[in-house]
């Protein structure tokens, strides 16, 4: 490509770019019952009512085809954040496929994806299935991590714009979520997908190569890191 055919594609990519503003809290109550306020007496604890911010206008920019890896602690709030942004992207029209919706037929997964056995064993070796064995056994035959990879093949071969994994590869050793982080990374670029993907793991930053990582902190504090 040319210089000046490389700045038009680089505005006219730019413009795509969708930026989100995501606010989050809750307020927080406790029932005064009798062992309640016994604990709060022996430990010192206050009882008023409190507002927990997780989220406080936080303005997080998508281009199409970005990789974008949420990370922190348990129970900080990333799925919040990747539940909002989805609903987000669904309001703007997009095409979003959320591996937390995959349903599976009780066939044998060699019939569960691709349009024939190529294409089948292809998109099952990317997702980190590669026994001939697992090809004839079904779903429920299947351990958690094969049913979790079973899935994550189902999104790579769906037309969706956007592909959502929560916890992901929370039930894989770290070995395998690796492969299977920079595989579905290396799909999602090379077709144009935007893959957004949240988990406690902080070890999968080089295989995905995210071009925006959102790690939570405490409370509403979070790290935006975005890469050219």
């Amino acid at each position: 490509l040319g210089s000046a055919h490389r700045r038009r594609w680089k505005i006219c990519w730019s413009l795509m770019m969708t930026k989100y503003t995501i606010s989050r809290s809750f307020d927080s109550s406790v029932d005064r019952t009798p062992r309640v306020l016994e604990i709060a007496e022996g430990f010192g604890l206050g009882l008023t009512d409190k507002k927990f911010v997780i989220y406080d206008n936080l303005e997080i920019e998508v281009e199409p085809g970005d990789v974008v890896y949420i990370t922190g602690q348990s129970g900080s709030g990333k799925s919040l954040l990747l539940n909002d942004l989805v609903a987000k992207m669904r309001e703007d029209g997009l095409d979003v496929t959320d591996l937390n919706e995959i349903k599976l037929d009780n066939q044998p997964v060699i019939e569960l994806v691709g349009s024939n056995t190529t294409e089948a064993t292809d998109l099952l070796a990317k997702a980190g299935i590669s026994d001939a064995w697992i090809y004839i056994r079904k779903p429920n035959e299947l351990s958690d991590g094969q049913r979790y990879r079973l899935k994550l093949a189902k999104v790579m071969e769906t037309d969706a714009s956007v592909w959502v994994a929560d916890e992901f590869g929370a039930v894989l050793d770290r070995e395998t979520a690796k492969v299977v982080a920079y595989n579905m990374a290396k799909v999602a670029r090379r077709m144009g997908k935007t893959l957004i993907v949240a988990t406690t793991h902080t070890d999968l930053k080089d295989e995905l190569g995210p071009n925006l990582m959102i790690t939570k902190r405490f409370r509403e504090r979070v790290d935006v890191e975005k890469s050219e």
